[in-house]
């Protein structure tokens, strides 16, 4: 019989990931391969939902980030997934794609003027793509981020005005949310290069079924009965062939309930959270220090959404979104300095949160962003305290009382511990190679079986951490190790 229909293969984790590792072992002829997901639930760190009526609300991924190139965008393309129509394209407010639409109030209520947020923000996005371009200057190189910032904004005139200080702050705390950090001063400023963003849209709105349909297409590949939910792993053998012990397969995933699994291979897709919590016992033998380092070194940082329903709209049917502009707002040099120490930043972690954007096909909803520990310290509150802090971060305009309040808490969700990873400062990018390496390496230098453990996620991938196609692409990767091997 053909090697590859007698191979077993264990996935952990039914996101992107796993389920296009799946999908991609059983279209190759592979015929044992069983998917273990935590969660009562697929998807990940994808999860839609519909709390406020029929029409979707993305608790996780919201957006395919670029087109060309892109696998989701050309599934979505060829399923019809993507959104038509500007009722759908809604999109969140980043320094690069501010429009007239976008309304940035101070804290004392007042409305700034469009022409002097846009100049901040021009400038401010020049300079990120100079780090994202790898056209740094040496000065700036061994900088982080909110350093190599600072110390470009202070040589424009736009620095000399204090609502340019503030409105550059804004932009800081934004960024923040796209590198999924506490602050940029604790992100690599020359490492972010090895980031690729993708040519076409940065944001494709996704069609009415969300980002759940797109898991639907992969799911309709799979067998039934190929995943199992509800089923955590406790621990993960492996090198039985040279452990001694009796056994037909090198690989034994023990889980919590008490079921195991003998396998040829076994693909982790778990998050790097995850791993930072269990991957020193989670292991047996340990991983290899360079695994082990790279899942020290590399990091993950929490972006948590804050959904406002309201009974009826208050703002401008022109309005995209309300940003806002704090007085001493956390990516302030000097306050991030000062709160290093201590817990008074949690008196004021409402000021992490950028804004309140509108929601595609939801005319009354909002939805607010905030990230790193203000994030963590949010999910401990009750949803109606932090719907409360919310209303009282707007605008003069008259607010009705909020009628719902939704929230993520990826960062205390257990099979998840946060939402996606980032170089931190004096971290080389390469260590997304080193966590994806898989063990034995193929070919193996012994008699042992290669390719006993592979790595998958977006933590995996050099280029496209942070992304769902970089999920889905390190999935098809450690897939296509094994067809190889096999073929």
């Amino acid at each position: 019989m053909n090697r590859i229909h007698t191979a077993k293969v264990v996935v952990i984790g039914a996101g992107f990931a796993g389920i296009a590792a799946a999908a991609t072992l059983f279209e190759a002829g592979f015929q044992h391969v069983q998917v273990l997901e935590a969660m009562g639930r697929v998807g990940g760190r994808v999860y839609t939902m519909r709390p406020f009526g029929s029409d979707i609300i993305e608790l996780g991924a919201n957006w395919i980030h670029g087109q060309e190139g892109n696998p989701l965008f050309e599934l979505g393309k060829e399923h019809g997934l993507l959104s038509e129509g500007h009722s759908a394209s809604t999109k969140m407010c980043l320094p690069g794609s501010i429009t007239p639409c976008d309304y940035f109030f101070k804290e004392d209520g007042r409305l700034l003027q469009a022409e002097d947020v846009e100049q901040v923000c021009a400038l401010f996005s020049r300079l990120t793509t100079r780090a994202f371009d790898s056209e740094l200057e040496d000065r700036h190189r061994c900088l982080s981020l909110g350093d190599y910032l600072d110390n470009a904004f202070a040589e424009s005139p736009l620095a000399a005005t204090e609502d340019g200080l503030k409105v550059f702050e804004w932009c800081k705390r934004c960024e923040c949310t796209d590198e999924a950090s506490s602050s940029l001063y604790e992100v690599s400023a020359s490492q972010i290069s090895h980031y690729e963003a993708l040519e076409g849209g940065f944001f494709n709105s996704l069609g009415p079924g969300g980002y759940q349909a797109f898991i639907d297409v992969l799911l309709r590949k799979l067998p039934a009965g190929v995943i199992m939910t509800n089923t955590p792993v406790a621990h993960i053998e492996w090198a039985l062939d040279e452990s001694g012990k009796r056994s037909t397969h090198p690989v034994q995933i023990v889980c919590e309930h008490g079921q195991s699994f003998e396998a040829d291979h076994v693909i982790v897709t778990v998050s790097l959270g995850v791993l930072k919590q269990r991957a020193a016992l989670m292991f047996r033998p340990p991983l290899p220090n360079s695994k082990m380092a790279a899942i020290d070194k590399l990091e993950i940082g929490t972006v948590d959404k804050i959904y406002l329903c309201f009974p009826e709209r208050f703002w401008p049917e022109d309005c995209a979104g309300i940003q806002l502009v704090w007085d001493n707002g956390p990516e302030d040099a000097a306050v991030y300095t000062s709160e290093l120490e201590g817990e008074a930043w949690k008196e004021t972690w409402f000021k992490k949160i950028c804004g309140f954007d509108t929601v595609a096909r939801h005319p009354n909803v909002l939805c607010g962003w905030i990230t790193g520990r203000e994030a963590l310290h949010m999910e401990t509150l009750e949803d109606v305290e932090v719907g409360d802090v919310c209303m009282r971060s707007f605008t003069g305009w008259p607010v009705p009382e909020v009628s719902q309040v939704l929230m993520s808490r990826w960062g205390r969700d257990p099979y998840v511990r946060g939402s996606y990873t980032f170089v931190p400062q004096g971290v080389l990018a390469e260590e997304h190679g080193a966590l994806a390496a898989p063990l034995p390496p193929e070919p193996s230098s012994d008699d042992r079986k290669p390719l006993q453990v592979l790595f998958a996620g977006e933590a995996t991938h050099v280029n496209f951490y942070t992304t769902t196609h970089g999920a889905y692409l390190t999935g098809i990767r450690e897939a296509q190790r094994l067809i190889n091997l096999y073929t």
